[in-house]
């Protein structure tokens, strides 16, 4: 395989400035395990290896029970997630395929049912900030395994 540019030293500005709405989301009042739920669940969608290594090893490392992490594809099926997760995950899974969902009004009204205007806003930029890494992850090649977790 052709090496690809590495991102980071290829555009500094353009890592700075998704670390930045990165450190936002992280410190914007939602709990951590929904947040690596949701970004383990887009990193499904877009099939990025390397987010998909980084964020089981932060949730597992977050107290996460591997069992969540392994049903997550199949949420609607499994008994257990909260209705606050599920209708983070159903909101994660419409905004990451919007050009297919166009983020239907149901799944909005259940999200608004669970978080508040402000976290339902907060929740998408996770959403954005996750589909954002993954499609620099998956377009540079980032190698999974390399990741080496997060320090509690």
């Amino acid at each position: 395989m052709k090496a690809r540019p590495d991102y980071a030293s290829a555009s500094p500005g353009g890592l700075r400035a998704m670390l930045a709405l990165n450190a936002f989301v992280e410190n914007c009042g939602l709990e951590h395990s929904l947040l690596e739920l949701i970004k383990i669940r887009a990193s499904q969608i877009n099939g990025c290896a390397y987010c998909l290594d980084m964020h089981t090893i932060d949730a597992r490392t977050a107290g996460e029970t591997e069992q969540r992490i392994f049903l997550l594809d199949a949420w609607r099926e499994a008994p257990f997630y909260s209705d606050r997760e599920r209708a983070a995950l159903a909101w994660t899974e419409a905004v990451t395929l919007v050009s297919e969902t166009h983020v239907p009004d149901d799944v909005y009204e259940e999200a608004r049912r669970h978080f508040s205007e402000e976290e339902l806003v907060n929740l998408t930029w996770a959403v954005v900030v996750i589909n954002g890494w993954n499609r620099v992850a998956v377009s540079f090649r980032a190698e999974p395994g390399k990741y080496a977790g997060r320090q509690q």
